[in-house]
C-alpha cells in the first residue's frame, strides 16, 4: 500500500465500493509479511487464531476464494501443484491439506488478516479470525463478542450509538459480489506489525525519530446470508517517508488537520494523550517539505 494513497477521516465509517481496485494486495513486500506472519504464529499460537465450530463451511469458502484469487490474478507469485501452493520468495510451500483450520491456511496465502463475522440471534459476532497484526487489541477479548461490543472502545461507536446502528445496517444489507472498502490510520512510535498491546501515548519524545503512520486497508465481502469476511491489510511507514511524494505530503497535511480537530476521548483513543501539538507540528513540517 503506497503511503498516503488513500486518506480517511478519523472515526468515520467511510465505506466505498471496491469496484476495480484489488481485493488482496500482492507486491514485493509479500514474502517478508508472510514470514512475519509465520513467526508470530509460531511464537503466539494462542493469540492469532480462534474459530467457532459452526464457521467451518464459511472458513472453507474463504480458503477457496483466497486461493482462486491469488493463483488467477497473480500467477507470477502463486503456483499450485496438487495440494501445495508455492509463493515466489517464500521458502516453504503452503500445504492445503495439513489439517489446520481452513481460515489459518487461507491466511498463509495473503498479507491480510482474515476475520469472519457471523449473524446469530439478530446480532453480528466475531466468530473466527486469523489475526496476526492487530492494532492495539487482542483477539481473545473480542472473540465471540457482538459487533457492538467489539467497537465499544471506539468513541461514538458503542452500543446504542448512531454509528453502531449504521454498521449493523451495512452488515445486514451488504450485497453478495459487491465488496466494500474502507481505510483507517493511527500514529505509533514503533513499526511492529504484531501490536496487541494498548496504544502507548505518542508525544514530543517520539517526534524527532520514531513517528510511524500505521494504516489499515479493510474490505468487507459477503460469504452467505449469515457470514461476512473482513480483511485487514496493515502497512507501517515512517512518517518522514510521506515527504517523498506529493500524495504523501497531502496525506500528512490532512492527518495534521484531523488531529487538531479531535475531541479529548478521540485523541486518547488514537494514543495522543492530551497534547497532539508536537505530532501535528511534525506532520505539518512534512507536508511543507520540498523533495
Amino acid at each position: 500500500m503506497t503511503p498516503g494513497a488513500d486518506a480517511a477521516a478519523p472515526f468515520a465509517i467511510g465505506l466505498t465500493p471496491l469496484a476495480d481496485r484489488p481485493w488482496l494486495l500482492v507486491d514485493a513486500h509479500l514474502p517478508a509479511v508472510l514470514a512475519e506472519k509465520r513467526r508470530v504464529a509460531a511464537s503466539h499460537p494462542d493469540r492469532v487464531f480462534a474459530a467457532e465450530p459452526a464457521t467451518l463451511p464459511a472458513q472453507r469458502e474463504v480458503l477457496d476464494r483466497v486461493l482462486a484469487h491469488q493463483c488467477d490474478r497473480h500467477p507470477v507469485f502463486f503456483r499450485r501443484e496438487g495440494e501445495h501452493v508455492h509463493i515466489a520468495g517464500v521458502p516453504d510451500s503452503v500445504d492445503l491439506d495439513d489439517g489446520r483450520p481452513p481460515l489459518a491456511r487461507a491466511a498463509d496465502l495473503c498479507a491480510e488478516d482474515l476475520v469472519i463475522m457471523r449473524r446469530d440471534a439478530g446480532e453480528w459476532r466475531l466468530a473466527a479470525a486469523a489475526l496476526h497484526f492487530p492494532s492495539s487489541w487482542r483477539l481473545a477479548e473480542k472473540f465471540s463478542r457482538p459487533l457492538d461490543d467489539v467497537h465499544a472502545p471506539v468513541p461514538g461507536f458503542g452500543r446504542g450509538s448512531r454509528n453502531a446502528t449504521l454498521i449493523a445496517r451495512i452488515f445486514d444489507n451488504l450485497a453478495a459480489g459487491v465488496p466494500v472498502l474502507r481505510h483507517n490510520w493511527s500514529i505509533y512510535h514503533n513499526d511492529r506489525l504484531h501490536h496487541p498491546e494498548p496504544h502507548e501515548s505518542v508525544g514530543a519524545r517520539h517526534v524527532a525519530g520514531s513517528l510511524f503512520l500505521r494504516e489499515e486497508r479493510q474490505t468487507l465481502s459477503r460469504l452467505d446470508a449469515a457470514h461476512i469476511l473482513f480483511t485487514i491489510h496493515v502497512a507501517v511507514t515512517p512518517a518522514g517517508a510521506l515527504a517523498a511524494t506529493a500524495a504523501g505530503r497531502r496525506h500528512a497535511a490532512a492527518i495534521a488537520a484531523w488531529l487538531e480537530g479531535l475531541e479529548p476521548a478521540e485523541r486518547a483513543y488514537k494514543g495522543l494523550g492530551q497534547d497532539a501539538g508536537p505530532v501535528v507540528a511534525r506532520l505539518n513540517e512534512i507536508a511543507a517539505s520540498a523533495v
